[in-house]
């Protein structure tokens, strides 16, 4: 194998190990093992409840309107798929990566709604997994896209 070979294959490897983790996360939040403490930091009161319930709601929106809006571009991998186009209308005018960050304002919806331990970690991971996506696929969509950059400049977020 080439230095040129095994740079393809571990930046391949780094995506599929970024993916998995991701989805891995999201999917301990439909989880409590027993091994894991579930430590609450402060009571649940039912404000914090109904805070957490409706940052989870409007982050799912978002959600749903962004999958809308990339439409066939959609891809877990941060890699753009091949003959996809840089979507930069809809929600993407106002934010590069709502999705993401809507799974995070999920995660920490469910957070405010448990204030537990356990949650909390989710969330910090969830958002540096993603964070390390985010800035893979930004590297990948400045290869592909020539007006990236001025995109990337208009929309900070």
């Amino acid at each position: 194998m080439t230095k040129f070979q095994l740079k393809i294959f571990l930046k391949d490897a780094y995506e599929i190990i970024l993916v998995f983790l991701q989805f891995f996360i999201i999917s301990l939040h439909f989880f409590q093992w027993e091994f894991i403490p579930q430590k609450q930091l402060i009571q649940v009161s039912t404000l914090s409840y109904l805070v957490g319930f409706l940052i989870i709601i409007i982050a799912f929106i978002i959600l749903l309107v962004a999958i809308k809006d990339l439409g066939r571009n959609l891809s877990p991998f941060p890699r753009p798929i091949n003959n996809s186009n840089l979507v930069t209308k809809g929600i993407y005018r106002f934010t590069r990566h709502p999705m993401y960050y809507s799974l995070i304002f999920i995660s920490f919806g469910v957070f405010i709604t448990k204030l537990s331990i356990y949650y909390l970690f989710l969330s910090i991971s969830l958002g540096l997994i993603i964070k390390f996506k985010i800035a893979l696929e930004e590297q990948y969509l400045n290869k592909k896209f020539r007006n990236y950059l001025l995109y990337k400049n208009e929309v900070k977020y």
